[in-house]
């Protein structure tokens, strides 16, 4: 075998770490962005919040619903750039014509809108973001905060004991009791039996399991009395059997109580002709009994779980602007970054005199500093250029609704940006654009297509919507079949089938027919 040299022409893609950053935050939601920038800022010296958000402790994070100015802005500002010491100037410019989206966005981004959806940027490295004052909630001051609402949250075993303690009991009593509160699960029902309990507790000692059963069969008769009614059961139709107790006596009432000793199975099928035959009682009385049974909470302790809530805040705001739409990133949810001068220059000074290893380590945690300020603006100036896209695409949406939305691809938005698939996908995952109809994720606007008798498509979404509208508009008694939603959808032109139209009920949380009918 001979041995010889040849050269190969090849191109590929290599990850550098500036590259994979810049992946990685613009992936990144809201909140997890700035937990990130709270990060970089305890880890890189070099790295400070802007001045003029310096009493900010969430870096621009707080919400507000202060409407964004229409008006042409020109931001200015002067701050010593690391990287040549010169002036920065940032200046933004709108859209003139009456149709397309406008274009507003923060300072340090040179941006200009030419009618085709896409935004030119020329980042800066010094500072990201300008001299917005800090903005406060509209709250007001004897409105409590929403961290002080969760410490002041009442668990259910916390109702439970506060009530336990107006009881006159034995230490054996009142430790069964304590014992049956803590056993009890988020919905307020006792999943494990009072044998397997005792036993949990007394091991293989026959005499001592007898005793906490008697113990505990007290302890239960107690909770069965507490607040809220229904606490303690053991299965669905002890609960709805123990808030009846706390009912009317009437005939309504005694066939509820009869329903609840039926198989739940009935009841959820709402069988009246079989629960009327299994009850005794006639017909109409099982229909009344019925909607008793509707009032009832089947999981009692489900007012007590303290359920985190997430505040959505929008990273984009469209509003109305003469015959168009605006689009405007929301300043408060942009990190105000930049690199730290006195650090900086001392640096520049040190490394003029020669400096060592530790001279070039500090260097590269410099470069670090920019590369996440410039990462972040670029983050920032992708979303603009990808939502201004989906407004441009969605102008009929954002006029008359969902009912107009039309079809919407991520290869449409991508063919028209120079962008990939994967980057818009990962700019419209957890995402957020505040518009005259709601807050919508930036997903939202795509959606497959369905064909029409006219050769057109139909969106995905607007044809849920169309769902939504029929069976909200429904005769009660007499609710719609999904074959029937597919004939009216297809006297509106749209194709859809009885199965396509399931799918989309299901994805709207819309019950089917049998649950739907009044009774």
């Amino acid at each position: 075998m001979k041995q010889g040299l040849s050269l190969r022409v090849s191109q590929h893609l290599a990850l550098t770490p500036q590259l994979q950053q810049s992946i990685r935050l613009l992936q990144l939601s809201t909140l997890e962005l700035s937990q990130e920038v709270e990060q970089m800022l305890d880890d890189n010296p070099f790295l400070e919040v802007a001045e003029d958000a310096a009493a900010r402790e969430e870096f621009g994070l707080e919400y507000t619903n202060t409407p964004v100015s229409q008006d042409n802005r020109e931001f200015e500002s002067a701050t010593n750039s690391i990287a040549d010491n010169a002036d920065i100037t940032g200046t933004t410019s709108q859209n003139d014509s009456e149709t397309g989206p406008e274009i507003s966005s923060e300072p340090k981004l040179e941006e200009s809108w030419d009618g085709d959806g896409t935004v030119e940027s020329a980042p800066d490295d010094s500072e990201w973001g300008g001299d917005a004052p800090a903005r406060k909630n509209n709250l007001d001051d004897s409105d409590a905060e929403a961290s002080d609402l969760a410490g002041s949250h009442e668990s259910l075993q916390d109702h439970l004991h506060r009530q336990s303690l107006g009881l006159r009991l034995s230490d054996e009593d009142r430790a069964a009791l304590h014992f049956l509160i803590e056993s009890l699960n988020d919905d307020g029902y006792l999943e494990d039996s009072l044998s397997s309990l005792a036993a949990g507790l007394a091991g293989d000692d026959l005499e001592q399991v007898e005793e906490l059963e008697q113990h505990f069969a007290m302890a239960l008769k107690l909770l069965h009395h507490m607040e809220p009614a229904g606490v303690g059961a053991r299965n669905l139709a002890e609960c709805l059997g123990l808030q009846l107790l706390d009912c009317k006596d009437c005939e309504e009432t005694r066939a509820a109580m009869a329903i609840c000793q039926q198989s739940m199975e009935l009841l959820a099928k709402r069988d009246v002709k079989r629960l009327s035959h299994l009850c005794g009682f006639p017909e109409d009385v099982i229909k009344g009994a019925i909607g008793v049974i509707g009032r009832l909470d089947p999981k009692p302790g489900r007012r007590f779980v303290n359920v985190e809530r997430n505040l959505i805040v929008p990273d984009v705001i469209v509003v109305k602007s003469g015959r168009g739409f605006k689009v405007s990133l929301n300043r408060d949810v942009m990190p105000r970054l930049r690199v730290h001068d006195l650090y900086a220059s001392v640096l520049k000074q040190h490394n003029g005199k020669g400096g060592g290893q530790g001279g070039q380590a500090l260097q590269q945690r410099l470069q670090e500093a920019r590369w996440f300020i410039k990462n972040i603006q670029q983050r920032f100036d992708t979303i603009l250029r990808v939502s201004s896209a989906i407004v441009e695409r969605q102008k009929n949406f954002f006029t008359h609704g969902e009912l107009a939305m039309r079809p919407l691809v991520l290869r449409e938005i991508a063919d028209e940006l120079g962008l990939h698939e994967s980057t818009i996908s990962r700019v419209t995952t957890a995402k957020y654009m505040s518009t005259p109809f709601g807050t919508f994720e930036l997903k939202y606007f795509f959606g497959s297509a369905l064909g029409t008798e006219t050769g057109g498509n139909a969106s995905s979404t607007a044809v849920r919507a169309l769902i939504k509208q029929f069976v909200s508009s429904e005769s009660p008694k007499k609710p719609l079949s999904d074959n029937q939603i597919s004939e009216m959808l297809k006297e509106q032109g749209i194709e859809c089938a009885r199965r396509t139209v399931a799918k989309y009920r299901e994805a709207l949380r819309i019950a089917p027919t049998s649950l739907r009918k009044s009774l």
